[in-house]
């Protein structure tokens, strides 16, 4: 749970009086009980007052009624086989078609009146920690600017102030935390004074959790004698968190119609694009997904495709290679477009789905869980020793009655920082130099010289775009030094 959530701190007694001890055990136990994780409380009498609290809060927070759902059945894994043999290209509109003037006119005109209009409202999920990048603390903490250490949180939020500035309006920031990093996250946001985005038009929000299970008992992990194994559910709970923090009624409030959604890691990110926007709303979509073309048949992203007249999401893991590898009579793949998790939803649709409980459903992962074992030893597992429920975004898809896919040149609009040196790719360096390779390219498509090897950062406040970098610097304008342009 957040800790600093109002809604989550239930105000318990604290835990100093023997009578209130054994009527708080006992509540806790019928309710655990006839879900068969009596056990959760088996070190109750070697707790603190303090630490029963705790427990008990968290006890009281857990879904308990969708829990049990989770763990009866053996989950219905779908027949993925099956659906990748059906499965065709999504309609699509390609880069090709975004290039041509007229369209990309009329659709860069449709997305900024949106925009202008108050229309618009950006959800950034940013729940995760930075331990893949040795980094211990919230991942949008991390420093990521080429030349100005910028972190991804700066980055992201001052893109957002600068294409509302374009469009003449602020556009409504939801931030979406995990318990893991909602108060350093909030600590951090309100110490940089939010980078200087209107302190009403930012919001942070936190994601519901979800407790792991024992993978041959079904049991509930103890992570501690005093605390329950929970993880966040997923960038899928992203929805219930919204309608729960009051989100999506701000948003109604605002007048908001559509949301672009968007992650932490990907400082390239095109944040509320008016083209991407644009033709969202030309097309009428419910939800647009971007998408990269794959580079290869068995790249680690989602698939976007269409079964049954429906658009949804085969991950890389389920679709089995004879599939992924198929091409089209000119040669490329069949099943080309890449998920990147950024979408476009209407407000309404977004309504529409928290209203059924059935559109965003739980996928389970086997995973490496450290505990407890029943004696209270400490238990580090050298094999998957537990099932971790979590919801995917993406599912809403099939729930749309009309949806899209619009394609971005990876080098424009996605680098994601993933993982820790050494790896190849969707490193901190590899992403600072796809950083670098954009911006270089806006100044020398503007008439710019750059030195080769130069390091070069542009601030969205100087410019979005090679036209917006053109107006800002002189034709033949030298670059030979590490330069960043704010």
């Amino acid at each position: 749970m957040c800790k600093h959530k109002a809604p989550f701190s239930f105000g318990l007694p604290t835990v100093n009086n023997p009578t209130i001890d054994v009527t708080l055990r006992d509540e806790l136990n019928d309710l655990l009980d006839p879900l068969g994780q009596s056990h959760v409380l088996q070190f109750w009498d070697e707790l603190s007052g303090e630490q029963k609290n705790d427990l008990a809060n968290q006890i009281r927070g857990i879904d308990w009624e969708t829990f049990a759902t989770l763990t009866s059945g053996n989950g219905g894994e779908p027949d993925w086989e099956s659906l990748a043999a059906r499965a065709v290209a999504p309609p699509a509109i390609s880069l090709d078609q975004l290039r041509e003037p007229a369209i990309r006119g009329q659709a860069i005109r449709r997305g900024s009146n949106a925009i202008a209009g108050g229309q618009v409202a950006f959800v950034l999920t940013a729940g995760g920690q930075g331990s893949r990048l040795g980094f211990e603390f919230p991942k949008g903490m991390f420093p990521i600017g080429p030349v100005s250490g910028r972190s991804l949180f700066q980055i992201l939020i001052e893109h957002t102030m600068a294409r509302g500035r374009q469009c003449g309006t602020s556009i409504p920031i939801y931030v979406m935390t995990s318990p893991q990093t909602d108060r350093e996250t909030n600590e951090y946001l309100q110490a940089k004074q939010w980078f200087g985005y209107p302190p009403e038009d930012i919001k942070t929000f936190c994601q519901g959790v979800i407790p792991a299970v024992d993978a041959q008992t079904k049991q509930v992990l103890l992570e501690s004698k005093s605390q329950i194994f929970a993880n966040p559910d997923g960038h899928g709970g992203a929805l219930a968190a919204l309608a729960r923090s009051g989100s999506l009624a701000d948003m109604k409030r605002r007048g908001i119609e559509h949301v672009f959604y968007g992650q932490i890691d990907n400082p390239l990110l095109q944040i509320c694009d008016p083209t991407l926007i644009g033709n969202h709303l030309l097309h009428q979509s419910e939800m647009t997904t971007q998408v990269v073309r794959k580079r290869d048949p068995l790249q680690r992203v989602g698939n976007v495709v269409k079964i049954d007249g429906r658009v949804q999401i085969i991950e890389y893991s389920d679709l089995p290679d004879s599939a992924a590898q198929q091409k089209t009579a000119d040669g490329g793949l069949k099943l080309w477009a890449g998920s990147i998790a950024v979408h476009v939803f209407d407000l309404r649709f977004l309504e529409r789905c928290n209203s059924n409980p059935q559109s965003l459903p739980f996928h389970r992962a086997a995973k490496k869980v450290d505990c407890v074992d029943s004696a209270g030893r400490s238990f580090r597992p050298q094999s998957p020793n537990a099932i971790k429920f979590e919801r995917f975004i993406f599912d809403l898809l099939p729930q749309a009655e009309r949806a899209i896919v619009c394609e971005v040149d990876p080098a424009e609009g996605f680098a994601a920082v993933k993982n820790s040196e050494p790896a190849q790719t969707e490193t901190p360096s590899w992403v600072q130099r796809a950083m670098v390779r954009l911006h270089t390219s806006w100044l020398v498509q503007a008439g710019a010289v750059v030195a080769p090897g130069t390091p070069i950062e542009i601030n969205p406040a100087f410019a979005l775009d090679t036209e917006q970098a053109a107006s800002r610097i002189r034709p033949g304008q030298k670059f030979e030094r590490p330069t960043y342009l704010c």
